[in-house]
Formats: structure tokens, C-alpha cells, sequence
């Protein structure tokens, strides 16, 4: 029998499913009685999960990349759907097909690929385009890239994620670049493919999604600079010459601030016409992935409006309810 996935999931329904638990917190509630609250995931998405009287041992039977049956009901609680479980039961790895429970790109990540070889060994610069091939002749690097999310929540939070968003920014990049003469086009573009290639090495996301050790300890900013000091190394095995010392610190400069702000992470603002569209850009992908995730996901259809979510300080317009021929409701 084939399974109902995340996304198949409304009010009301009876659960009995295997999913992967991507997140675990054993909490005690007003009375002091301990609860499990969950994240299952499979991969259409995840939901929120909680099983009321838990206890300590039960929570020490699994931890997060872990895979659990589930049985439950389905409500919704504070306008998000959630699994109130009645039984959880640890699950043997050899009993599920893993490509079941992480999330991938809609998008082709062969075609994906193609388009960002095509546009960045189409670059002029020669010490920009030996640098790039540095990367792409690395076949360890490439299967990482390439399968890799750009975040583990919100941000293209499924493999092929990074992959996904840089070939958008590329993309982006390439349609307004002629209205600002003013921007080098390689070395943006190069920006935008290096300006989150920390995070191949930041995340782990062969099962659940999460931080490395090295991840939660250095981060992708400092992993990525120092990723991209080690191919610069090798441009002149291609060219001949050593890598320019200026275009490095701009690259450099374009990874570190590339947040935008200090509270949010960059240990520099954008000082640089290049670094300044890469911030925008990154922020414009980002934003508009996350917000339109949000409309396409919320489990009420009935509203016009999402949930309010804390993290945004705002609820989204979804406009006016579709009943099922989809039109819209009088």
C-alpha cells in the first residue's frame, strides 16, 4: 500500500506512518508531566508531533536521523497542522527507502548543473574561470554541491537546496547586469557561486538535516574562505600567473558580508559594488523562496491569510479561498 505523505495531511486524519524524525525536544508542560515534541519529516516537508506522557527512557530510544512509526491524529493547533501521537516505534533503516524521507528540488539537478557550468565557464576572466574549474574538476566537491540544502529550515531546506538557489541568483544576475555598467559581471558571478559554498561543509544532510561540529563551531563564512584559499592555490596550474592579490580580497570580502548586516551574522557590511548586489540578490532568493513556501504550504485552505509567523513579524495574503473546480469562492 503506498504511503500519504507530509503534504497529503489535513485535519483530522488518522496517521500511521513511518517518518524520519528530524528534530527532538522532551519537555515538561505546566503540571511538570514530560512531553516529546517532534519534527517528522518525509519528503514532501515536515510536521510538528507531540506525545503526551513520555518519559525519559522512551526519549533515549532515538534521536534525530532516526526513522519512527507513527500513529496519531491529525489538529490544528495555533493555525499549523500538527500529529497529536498515540505510539511511536523505533524503526530499522533496511525497513524504509531513504529517497522516502528527505526532501529534494523540484527542479532537475542535471539541467541545474548544466546551466551553472554553462554560465560560469563563460566568463572572460581567466584567472576567475581557472578558479571556477578548480571547483567543478573536483568531483567530491561537485557531488557535495550539488546535493546539498542551503539551510536546514527555511532556506531551499532540501538537497539540491544550494544548488537550486545559486543557479536562480545566477540567473538573476545575468537578466539586470546590463543596467549596472558599473559591476564586474565575472567577479559577481563568481560571488554568487562561492558565497555559500561553506555550507556543503557546514550541514550534514545525509539523513536528517543539521550542523556539523565544524559548522556550529566556525560556520560557513570562514569554512568558505578558507575553501576558497585552497583553489586559488591551484589557478596557476591553469594560467600560469599567480592569482590576482586584489580580486582574492574582493572575493573574500564578497563572502564574509554577503548577510549584509552585523546581527545577521557578517563580520563585515558590503563595501564593494559587487559584494552590495550579491547581498541583495541572496537576500531577494531567500525571502521570496521562503514567503511563497509559506502561502503554498498552510494547511487551512479555508483562509485568505497565513498564520502569523514570529519569525517575519507578519501574516501573508493568500487571496480569496478556490473551491474545488478552482474558482473562486463567492
Amino acid at each position: 500500500m503506498s504511503r500519504r505523505y507530509v503534504n497529503q495531511l489535513s485535519h483530522g486524519d488518522s496517521v500511521d506512518e513511518a517518518f524520519l524524525v528530524a528534530d527532538k525536544q522532551l519537555r515538561a508542560n505546566r503540571q511538570g508531566n514530560l512531553y516529546l515534541q517532534l519534527e517528522l519529516r518525509d519528503k514532501t516537508g515536515s510536521v510538528g508531533a507531540r506525545l503526551w506522557n513520555a518519559t525519559e527512557e522512551l526519549a533515549r530510544t532515538f534521536e534525530p536521523g532516526d526513522y519512527l512509526l507513527a500513529r496519531g491524529k491529525t489538529q490544528i493547533f495555533q493555525g499549523s497542522l500538527q500529529v497529536i501521537l498515540t505510539h511511536i516505534e523505533v524503526m530499522d533503516a533496511s525497513r524504509v527507502e531513504p529517497e522516502d524521507f528527505l526532501p529534494q528540488s523540484s527542479q532537475n539537478v542535471g539541467k541545474l548543473y548544466n546551466r551553472l557550468r554553462d554560465v560560469l565557464l563563460g566568463m572572460h576572466d581567466p584567472h576567475l574561470r581557472a578558479l571556477v574549474e578548480c571547483f567543478l574538476i573536483d568531483e567530491e566537491f561537485v557531488a557535495k554541491f550539488t546535493a546539498a540544502p542551503a539551510g536546514i529550515k527555511n532556506h531551499h531546506a532540501y538537497q539540491g537546496g544550494l544548488l537550486e538557489h545559486v543557479v536562480t541568483m545566477l540567473n538573476v544576475a545575468d537578466k539586470i547586469l546590463g543596467f549596472y555598467p558599473d559591476v564586474d559581471r565575472d567577479l559577481l558571478l563568481t560571488g554568487i557561486f562561492l558565497h555559500d559554498v561553506g555550507k556543503i561543509e557546514e550541514l550534514s544532510y545525509d539523513r536528517a538535516f543539521a550542523y556539523t561540529d565544524e559548522g556550529q563551531l566556525v560556520g560557513h563564512l570562514v569554512m568558505g574562505v578558507e575553501m576558497l584559499r585552497d583553489k586559488v592555490e591551484r589557478t596557476a596550474d591553469l594560467t600560469g600567473e599567480p592569482f590576482p592579490n586584489e580580486l582574492l580580497l574582493r572575493l573574500k570580502h564578497m563572502i564574509v558580508s554577503h548577510h549584509g548586516a552585523l546581527e545577521y551574522g557578517s563580520p563585515k557590511l558590503p563595501m564593494t559594488l559587487e559584494a552590495v548586489a550579491l547581498h541583495y540578490l541572496d537576500n531577494l532568493d531567500a525571502k521570496l523562496h521562503a514567503f511563497g513556501r509559506e502561502i503554498r504550504d498552510d494547511p487551512v485552505r479555508e483562509s485568505s491569510w497565513t498564520p502569523y509567523q514570529q519569525s517575519t513579524g507578519r501574516r501573508l495574503f493568500k487571496g480569496a479561498p478556490r473551491n474545488a473546480a478552482g474558482t473562486d469562492e463567492a
